[in-house]
């Protein structure tokens, strides 16, 4: 759910995780670089996709689609309210937008502490007080509990526990994140959000393919391993299932994948690209060491290299396109780093490129 607040979501990060190696069970673990996979570091790309958005006949060409745009993991909620009325997962409120949460209507005839909680916690945490920061706990200590042997998440939670990995919502996480709640944590980014959902009578939310590519690129470059576009299929929301607040049907209609399911242009195949891009330095961001230099107040490189096994990347970051232009004019490009395997010009609003030398 893409609101300006953060919120409590406790999820399993090994959701539908599609290259583990044909793995019926991967294993999940993570060090303060990457999540690791079956013992192999990964980028992660993945994209939110709600099942009860769409008809399953449906289903398999958005999956498809997805996966032709460079995504390795399908995110999704599981809206209780369809499946069942007796306690089946934490929370249970999702928010997304759906009716009541997705908390059956029979849950509110009597008084239920656990299930009367907000999903978007953070930004209500301190009027319950000091209950608000046992509820936390609650949720991290109940998953826990439950021994599945994968990494727990809690996204933008400002006191999540140590035992669970602290994430961040929105838009710029490369600037507004300051880092997991701890060394030992890869920093990911569990939603980007591709546009607004809308309410009727509002404007169309739009956000350009560029100013998400450069997000996401910014991201990577500053030691992230897994984004997650929020949406990148929107969908529908039939009969009664949208939230009281007037949401429209069409949900997220400017994500990568429309309504339909067809792909929106040019944002489908911007951030195609991109992925492509990052996936050819995979080795040298997992493996090497970062460093970064400061050229002036808004231009910086950042390399990854490991000398041993020949691995170097490099990106040239600014926020003013004019600078990037003046760098590369004066030939600066072509001697930093010493024998690099890429290098990565990232200009907002401009495309990402990757020129390899």
């Amino acid at each position: 759910m893409a609101t300006t607040g953060g919120f409590l979501f406790v999820a399993l990060l090994s959701l539908l995780v599609a290259n583990a190696c044909g793995s019926s069970s991967p294993v999940v673990t993570y060090d303060s670089r990457s999540l690791i996979i079956n013992g192999s570091r990964e980028l992660l790309f993945s994209g939110s996709i709600h099942y009860p958005r769409s008809t399953p006949d449906m289903w398999p060409d958005i999956i498809r689609k997805a996966k032709e745009g460079g995504l390795n993991i399908i995110q999704t909620y599981v809206f209780w309210n369809l499946h069942e009325p007796n306690q089946a997962r934490i929370g249970p409120y999702i928010e997304a937008e759906w009716n009541m949460g997705e908390v059956p209507d029979i849950i509110f005839r009597s008084d239920n502490e656990p299930f009367k909680v907000e999903n978007e916690y953070n930004n209500v945490q301190l009027a319950y007080r000091e209950r608000g920061s046992s509820y936390v706990k609650w949720a991290a200590n109940m998953a826990l509990n439950l021994y599945n042997g994968v990494p727990w998440i809690m996204c933008k939670q400002k006191d999540a526990p140590p035992t669970v990995i602290s994430t961040c919502n929105g838009r710029q996480c490369a600037d507004t994140f300051p880092g997991p709640n701890g060394p030992d944590k890869p920093s990911l980014w569990t939603e980007n959000w591709t546009a607004q959902y809308r309410v009727f009578g509002d404007t169309p939310s739009q956000r350009a393919a560029e100013d998400i590519s450069f997000a996401v690129a910014r991201f990577f470059t500053r030691n992230g391993t897994l984004n997650n576009y929020y949406m990148y299929y929107g969908g529908s929301n039939f009969g009664r299932t949208s939230s009281s607040s007037f949401v429209t049907t069409r949900y997220y209609d400017e994500a990568p994948l429309d309504e339909y399911g067809l792909r929106r242009e040019p944002k489908f195949g911007h951030l195609r690209d991109l992925h492509r891009a990052l996936k050819l330095s995979k080795k040298p961001l997992l493996r090497g060491t970062p460093k970064v230099e400061r050229i002036s107040q808004d231009l910086e490189i950042t390399t990854y290299e490991k000398p041993s096994e020949n691995l170097c990347v490099a990106f040239l970051t600014t926020t003013t396109p004019e600078k990037l232009k003046l760098f590369i004019s004066e030939a600066k490009i072509i001697t930093y780093p010493p024998s690099p395997s890429a290098f990565s010009l990232i200009a907002k609003p401009s495309s990402t490129t990757q020129l390899q030398l």
